[in-house]
C-alpha cells in the first residue's frame, strides 16, 4: 500500500561537513514535492562523518513519520544506512519551515565509487509504509519509494601522515589545496581539438625530471644557450649553474622538450630546479639554460623552474604511484600546457599575461598568446587555475575510462594550474619521469594504452582527454588570500607530514 500525503513540500538539503547546500524553489502549495539538492554532487572519504540536513516546509501531516537515509550503489543495493530515525518535532506538528541535521559515518569498508542519496518517509507501525511523493526538476525515485536527491563520491580515508618526498609542500601549498566552496567558475573555452588540428596531441605529455636523491653522487649542470632553438644541449657553452645529487646511471638526452627538473639537495629539504635539464652520457656533468630559487619541500612551493610561468617543477606533478586501477586520484592539483597562442588572453603588456600565483609569462607572449581567434577571455592567462565546476555531474561526461575518471575526480576537487604553453597545438599533462620511474611507463603497463596520444588517434583516452578539457574552468577568484577559491575545502586538508 501506498500512501500519499495531502499537504506537505518535503525539501532535502545534503551537507558535507556542515557545509550548507541551499536548495531549489520550494513546490507550490498542497503539493508533496521532493526538490533536488542546490548542490547535487558531494564527496567523502569511508569512515567520514556524513550529515544529512532535512528541512520541510509543510502543515501538520496526520501522523508522526520517520526518515531514512540510504546510500545506494549502481546495483540499486543499499551500501550504507544512514540510520532511521524521527525527527526532532513530530511531522504530526511541522507547520512551516522545518530544520534539522543528521549525522552518521560512513563504514570504513565501503568501496570507493559513486552513489545516490536516496531519501523517504515511512510510517513507524505497522504495516510500515513508506510515503508516496511528487518528485521535482532532477529528483527521481525507485520502485521502492526512495527519493534520488544527490549523488556522493566516496573516497579512500586518507593516510594519517603523509612522505614529503611523494606529497611534498605545506597543506594550504596552492598544490595541495581543495576547491573551496565560494569558488567562482567562468568558462576556460579550452578547445577540444587545439589549433583545429587532428594531429594535435590529447594529451601531450610534459616529462619533469624529478630527482629526489639527496645521498647521490654531486654532479654539475653547466649552461647551455641551446635552449629551445634547436642546438644540441649535450655541450656546455657557459659557466656553471649548480651542483646537485644525481644517480650516475641517470640520463636525459638531448630533446626539444621542457626538462623542468627538481632535485632534492643534500640536506635533505632543499629543492633545486632548472629547466631544461639535460646529462647525455651517464656519469658526466650536465647542462641546462635557466635556475629557479631554491625552495623547502615543507614550504609553500610555488616558485620553480617552469619558464612559461615561473611555478614549481614538482608541485602539481602527476607522479608514479597515482593513477593507478583500483587507486584513489591524485589528491592534489595538476599542471597543464595549453596553446597559449589560442587558448589565452590576448595580452597587450607583458604584466597582463600571467596571474597569480604565476610570476612570468613567456618572453614572447605579447604579440603570440591569444592571437589565433583574438582570444578575448581575460581570465585565461598563464597561471590560471581550472577546475569542473562543482555543480558539474561527473557521471554525465560521458568519460570511457578509468583513468579519466579519476583525474575528472581531481579536477573536480583540486584543479589544474596552466604553467607553459604547448608552442604547437595540443593540451599537456605534466607528469614525473625520473630516477624512481616514469609516469609514461606506469600508465601504459596499468591501463594498456600509452598516456601520450594525439586526436586523430580517437580512443576513447584521448576522447576522454578532449572531454575534460572541454568541461575545465576558470577559478576567477582564485588567489593568495582564496586559494582556490575560498570558503570551505571540498576535500579534508593534506595530512600532517610523517
Amino acid at each position: 500500500m501506498r500512501l500519499r500525503l495531502p499537504v506537505a513540500v518535503a525539501v532535502f538539503v545534503v551537507v558535507l561537513a556542515s557545509v550548507f547546500s541551499s536548495p531549489g524553489a520550494l513546490a507550490a502549495a498542497g503539493s508533496t514535492m521532493v526538490l533536488q539538492l542546490g548542490n547535487p554532487v558531494l564527496s567523502a572519504q569511508s569512515g567520514q562523518s556524513l550529515t544529512v540536513r532535512m528541512r520541510f516546509e509543510a502543515e501538520p501531516m496526520s501522523e508522526d513519520y520517520a526518515v531514512f537515509v540510504h546510500l545506494v550503489d549502481g546495483s540499486g543495493n543499499i551500501a550504507a544506512n544512514g540510520g532511521d530515525h524521527a525527527p526532532p518535532q513530530p511531522t504530526s506538528t511541522w507547520r512551516g519551515t522545518v530544520g534539522y541535521d543528521h549525522t552518521f559515518s560512513l563504514p570504513a569498508s565501503i568501496q570507493p565509487g559513486q552513489y545516490s542519496i536516496r531519501v523517504g518517509l515511512f510510517q513507524t507501525h505497522s504495516p510500515w509504509d513508506r510515503v508516496e511523493l511528487t518528485t521535482g526538476d532532477g529528483v527521481t525515485s525507485d520502485d521502492q519509494l526512495r527519493y534520488t536527491v544527490a549523488t556522493l563520491t566516496v573516497t579512500k580515508a586518507q593516510p594519517a601522515t603523509r612522505d614529503p618526498l611523494k606529497w611534498p609542500f605545506a597543506k594550504d601549498s596552492i598544490w595541495n589545496m581543495p576547491i573551496g566552496s565560494e569558488a567562482v567558475y567562468v568558462p576556460a573555452n579550452l578547445p577540444q581539438n587545439p589549433g583545429g588540428d587532428e594531429w594535435a596531441p590529447m594529451p601531450l605529455v610534459d616529462d619533469e625530471r624529478i630527482v629526489l636523491r639527496p645521498t647521490a653522487p654531486l654532479t654539475k649542470i653547466w649552461f647551455s644557450d641551446a635552449g629551445w632553438s634547436g642546438k644540441n644541449r649535450c655541450g656546455a657553452t657557459g659557466d656553471l649553474l649548480l651542483q646537485v645529487p644525481v644517480p650516475s646511471d641517470y640520463v636525459v638526452p638531448h630533446h626539444n622538450d621542457n626538462s623542468s627538473a627538481a632535485f632534492l639537495a643534500p640536506d635533505g629539504r632543499t629543492l633545486l630546479q632548472t629547466q631544461p635539464f639535460t646529462r647525455c652520457w651517464a656519469g658526466k656533468d650536465a647542462t641546462s639554460m635557466a635556475v629557479s630559487d631554491p625552495v623547502d619541500i615543507y614550504g609553500d612551493g610555488i616558485r620553480g623552474a617552469h619558464g612559461g610561468s615561473g611555478l614549481s617543477a614538482i608541485g602539481g606533478t602527476l607522479r608514479v604511484g597515482e593513477l593507478r586501477p583500483g587507486g584513489q586520484a591524485p589528491r592534489h592539483a595538476l599542471k597543464i600546457d595549453v596553446y597559449a597562442r589560442q587558448a589565452l588572453y590576448k595580452c597587450a603588456h607583458y604584466d597582463d599575461c600571467y596571474r597569480w600565483p604565476a610570476t612570468a609569462a613567456d618572453s614572447y607572449a605579447v604579440g603570440f598568446y591569444g592571437t589565433e581567434g583574438t582570444n578575448a577571455n581575460h581570465a585565461m592567462k598563464m597561471g590560471a587555475l581550472l577546475a569542473i565546476p562543482a555543480s558539474a555531474d561527473l557521471s554525465q561526461l560521458g568519460l570511457e575510462t578509468a583513468p579519466a575518471k579519476q583525474l575528472a575526480w581531481t579536477l573536480q576537487n583540486y584543479g589544474a594550474y596552466i604553467v607553459d604553453d604547448t608552442y604547437t597545438p595540443g593540451f599537456a599533462i605534466n607528469a614525473e619521469h625520473g630516477p624512481d620511474g616514469s609516469m609514461r611507463d606506469q600508465f601504459k603497463a596499468d591501463w594498456g594504452f600509452d598516456l601520450a596520444q594525439r586526436v586523430n588517434d580517437n580512443t576513447p583516452w584521448s576522447r576522454d582527454m578532449q572531454r575534460l578539457a572541454g568541461a575545465l574552468h576558470v577559478v576567477e577568484n582564485n588567489g593568495p588570500n582564496s586559494i582556490g577559491g575560498g570558503g570551505t575545502p571540498r576535500q579534508p586538508l593534506a595530512p600532517e607530514f610523517q
